[in-house]
């Protein structure tokens, strides 16, 4: 059967819940018979079943991605160099100023004058120093050289996904942790899923709970990143419940927390008064073409203390239902209006 009318049927069965004249639960030879017909379980929350229905809260989870081993910083294709030689200014080309100095080429070498071609690529800045001072000792006695990387270009990660400013950031010899990246980036948009964060590394995929380590919940789930990291921040996945019926009616977010049931009544205003039965707070739950409905009695605080225990999952229904006296109201307030236009029109008759 089809789950639309499955719901249709199951509604049917819950309107009878109204009438004044069953009691809750519903009669079993009508339980039996919506079961039999509609693959639904209609299951009334206790005290003695309440238990199987709190789930366990599973903290969250570590990520398997280990921090970038520190290291010192690898000169590469694309840094730019400072070089200053005391005393030798025509050997400063062309200052130590901020964007200026020798670039690295793409392969990795070079110019100098005295020295020619350099290879710089991989060496470490006090490597590079100590050969280019051996070198200009030919030239010059005792070169006190001194070497900055003023531009780094070389080393570099790259976040994507629902943040302000994607784009590639250059790493430095300061090492970058994922939130100082998704920092730099920027900051996380407001619909980022910060705990299914992504970083690509070499042919694996890593998923890292960021939300976790900014709740302390995970002091380790900041790793620091390594050159070549891809970072990606998903958008957070529609994650709701609703609440429909004797109530004000809402979708209920359960992307960030876990909500109960008392809470979702409670946050939406708690029941309408005067229209709603108590008795009858349910909550539909799909499992393929099957379909359970909880039912709970919360006309007492016993009855809300247990709603606590009852975590709702993405696509429940919670439906409130309407008490006996105000279906009773609502059908006299829709006949009055026949009978007052018939009567109307008798006394323009005679």
């Amino acid at each position: 059967m089809r789950p639309s009318l499955t719901v249709v049927l199951a509604l049917g069965l819950l309107a009878a819940c109204t009438d004044g004249s069953v009691t809750f639960p519903t009669a079993q030879k009508a339980q039996d018979r919506v079961v039999a017909e509609t693959h639904v379980t209609i299951v009334r929350i206790t005290r003695d079943n309440i238990a199987t229905f709190a789930k366990p809260r599973g903290g969250p989870e570590p990520t398997k991605l280990a921090s970038a081993e520190p290291a010192e910083y690898k000169i590469g294709p694309g840094d730019v160099l400072g070089i200053y030689v005391v005393d030798h200014p025509e050997l400063t080309v062309p200052s130590l100023e901020p964007g200026s100095g020798f670039v690295v080429k793409s392969d990795g070498n070079l110019a100098y004058p005295f020295l020619n071609t350099i290879a710089a690529a991989g060496k470490t800045v006090e490597e590079l120093r100590s050969e280019m001072t051996q070198g200009l000792t030919k030239y010059f006695p005792a070169p006190q050289v001194d070497i900055r990387v003023m531009t780094f270009n070389a080393h570099q990660v790259v976040v994507i996904g629902e943040v302000n400013h994607p784009g590639t950031l250059a790493l430095d010899t300061k090492p970058m942790t994922l939130l100082d990246a998704i920092n730099a980036a920027g900051g996380m948009d407001p619909n980022a899923d910060a705990r299914s964060v992504t970083v690509r590394r070499g042919g694996a995929l890593y998923t890292v709970d960021l939300g976790a380590f900014m709740t302390g919940e995970m002091g380790h789930n900041n790793p620091t990143l390594a050159a070549g990291d891809m970072v990606t921040v998903p958008r957070r996945k529609v994650a709701e419940a609703y609440v429909l019926g004797e109530i004000n009616a809402a979708a209920i977010d359960l992307s960030k927390d876990t909500i109960t049931l008392t809470q979702a009544i409670t946050r939406q205003g708690g029941l309408i008064q005067n229209r709603s039965d108590a008795r009858g707070v349910f909550v539909f739950r799909a499992n393929g073409e099957a379909m359970t409905i909880y039912q709970l009695d919360v006309s007492s605080p016993t009855g809300l203390l247990l709603g606590t225990q009852f975590e709702l999952e993405v696509r429940d229904v919670v439906y409130i239902t309407t008490s006996p006296l105000q279906r009773w109201n609502d059908t006299i307030s829709r006949i009055l209006p026949t009978v007052g236009a018939y009567t109307t029109a008798q006394s323009l008759n005679k």
